[in-house]
């Protein structure tokens, strides 16, 4: 799929998209609130209208939270892969309004699922992207004690991404939670070592190193402003880089 005359540009070429399990929430407090799981399908589809290939992975927190279920007395491996499952569910609903838009989309497990998805080969996973259908990497890394970010980080460096597209309620990393703190700053670009030493909660510390280690950028913005990732891969819109 290449870009048309009046599409806008843009310098990358395979992206991944890393949205959290609450965005597909909407304003309800658990699940899927279909119309907000079909925005962000649009806003997919619109990116790859521009000749970009897109990969995703989405979180299960609106589904389970292995942590959290860890925290009231469950063991912390089965905790965990009952969050893998939740973002298993959350790939198939993505897939389903990708596929309602017409985009071809493959929801691949790092947990053997035959009847729901396929299994990840690498190479497999590679020529999907090649021939243009979106691939949402879903139950993270199929291992416990590791969150949906560093899967997204892991799976960005095996696809060879140019970027992590990190898509949360706000418009970049701030010093402080800018909705309790109307002095908060945003910072326009800040380094993995300022990221980790200063608790900026942008992702997982073990995410933030794998970037590090691959210098892979993690470009941070709202989802919630419509066009938002269109509009970033075009060079617009307000968002902050974490790079070196």
């Amino acid at each position: 799929m290449s870009a048309t005359d009046d599409t806008p540009t843009t310098k990358f070429k395979r992206v991944m998209l890393k949205i959290s399990g609450e965005a597909l929430m909407g304003e309800q407090g658990f699940g899927l609130h279909p119309p907000t799981v079909e925005r962000i399908a649009r806003e997919v589809q619109s990116v790859q209208s521009m000749g970009v290939e897109v990969c995703m992975v989405i979180g299960g927190g609106n589904i389970f939270r292995g942590l959290q279920g860890s925290a009231q007395g469950m063991e912390r491996t089965t905790a965990d892969y009952m969050g893998m499952l939740a973002t298993v569910m959350n790939a198939l609903a993505m897939q389903s309004a990708m596929e309602a838009l017409g985009v071809h989309t493959r929801v691949i497990s790092a947990i053997t699922m035959n009847e729901v998805a396929e299994p990840y080969i690498r190479r497999r996973a590679v020529r999907h992207l090649e021939k243009g259908r979106v691939c949402i990497f879903a139950a993270g890394t199929g291992n416990p004690y590791f969150t949906t970010d560093t899967a997204a980080t892991l799976r960005a460096n095996e696809m060879a991404c140019e970027a992590i597209f990190k898509g949360t309620k706000v418009d970049g990393v701030y010093d402080k939670d800018p909705v309790k703190h109307a002095d908060a700053k945003r910072y326009d670009k800040v380094s993995y070592d300022e990221v980790l030493a200063g608790h900026l909660g942008v992702m997982d510390a073990s995410a933030i190193a794998l970037a590090r280690d691959n210098s892979l950028p993690i470009i941070v913005f709202s989802l919630d402003e419509p066009g938002g990732f269109r509009g970033i891969l075009a060079g617009q819109g307000t968002y902050t880089t974490v790079g070196d």
